[in-house]
This record gives C-alpha cells, structure tokens and sequence, in this order.
C-alpha cells in the first residue's frame, strides 16, 4: 500500500525511461483546438483571471519591468494546468517534484540578481540594512538579509511541491484505507475526500498565484 502511494510520485515508467514528465505538456494535447475559437463559459472565466491578474502584476511592477507581465501570466497558466491533473488518484504531476519547481524559481531569480549585484550593487546593499538599524546589529542584520534573499528560490520551489504533495497523499490516504472501514463510515471518508479534493482544487489555484506574485516582488526590489 505504502509502495503505491508514493509510486506516483516516481517519474519512471515502463522501461526505465521517464516519460512522466511529458504530462508538463500533456495538456496542449488534450484541450482541443475548437477551445481557442470559439467562446465558452471556460474561456471566459480564463479571460477574467488573466485580465484580474494582468492588473495586479501591473500595479506591483514598475514601468520599466512592464515587459515582463507576458512571462509572469504565462508561468502563472503553466503552473496552473499543471497542478490541476494532481488533483486526480494515481496521476504524475511535475509540479511536486524539487527539481521541477526549483528550475522554475531559480532563473528569473538568477538573472536578477546577478544584474542587481553588477550594475546596482550600492541599492542592494542599501536593501539589506533597514532604516533605523542599530549599529551594533548591523553585521547581523545584513547576514540574515544575504541569507533570506539567497535561499528565496529554495523556499519559493519547496513551497508550491510540498503543498501539491501534502493534500495528495491525504487524499490517498483516505481512499486506501476506505475500504477498511464499515459501510457506514465509507460515506464520511468519501464525502471528506470530496471535500477534501475542493480545497486541493483551491491549493493548486492559489499556489500558482503566490508563487508569480512573489516572483514579482522579488524582481521589483532590483
């Protein structure tokens, strides 16, 4: 039981090869081109997250960085269709895997910086001092800065894979061991993991949006 919980999570398929990690673009494949054409009652409620985002990352970005919102939305639906096939038992998701989320935090992350660090060295280095710092703390105080500003990538990555693991194994959890319980208790364990799957649903969502939203923010602070 425990060896098929966390089977999913093992990009191996039959062979050896890792061929899991095609279901990033599964979804391409899946929506049908009719999708891009004609209005839909879907396509409309993708309009207004997108517009309602596009709103939000404009207040939050400078003007300068206006030609970044394309590649922020973007990231923001890629992470999105990739979340939601988690939802669903016994399917691979890219997104609770370290690796995966890690390459999607780091090179925005990287490039940044690195242009941060060689042309405006002074403005960060005037960041990790707050205002009315005390002297004494000071050395304190730009290392616990240079710390939480390098492992940002980290924290942004294992954020978004722990909580796509999190409610999944819950969900697993539930249904292996249903079948355990008296018949009674099956509708409780069933209608929990309905319930359950909603939140998941909302998770996968709003992960997708904290994770763009403080990319955002770390790009406004260079």
């Amino acid at each position: 039981m425990i060896t098929n919980l966390f089977s999913i999570f093992d990009p191996s398929s039959a062979g050896g090869l890792r061929l899991r990690w095609s279901s990033t673009i599964l979804w391409m494949i899946i929506i049908p081109p009719v999708y891009f054409l004609f209005p839909s009652r879907l396509t409309l409620t993708w309009q207004k997250i997108i517009t309602y985002l596009f709103k939000e990352v404009s207040i939050l970005l400078p003007v300068k960085n206006h030609h970044l919102i394309i590649i922020f939305l973007s990231l923001f639906m890629f992470i999105l269709l990739n979340n939601r096939p988690g939802l669903l038992p016994h399917i691979f998701t890219a997104s609770r895997h370290l690796v995966y989320t890690l390459r999607l935090a780091l090179p925005i992350w990287l490039r940044y910086y690195l242009f941060g660090w060689t042309n405006k060295f002074k403005d960060i280095i005037a960041h990790l001092v707050p205002n009315s710092t005390p002297t004494v703390l000071i050395p304190f105080i730009v290392l616990i800065e240079t710390i939480s500003r390098l492992i940002r990538p980290l924290t942004l990555a294992v954020r978004l894979a722990a909580n796509m693991i999190a409610g999944h194994l819950l969900i697993a959890l539930l249904r292996n061991y249903a079948t355990i319980f008296r018949s009674k208790i099956v509708v409780i364990v069933v209608s929990r993991q309905i319930l359950l799957l909603v939140l998941e649903t909302a998770v996968a969502v709003i992960q997708a949006y904290v994770f763009i939203v403080l990319r955002v923010l770390y790009v406004r602070e260079i």
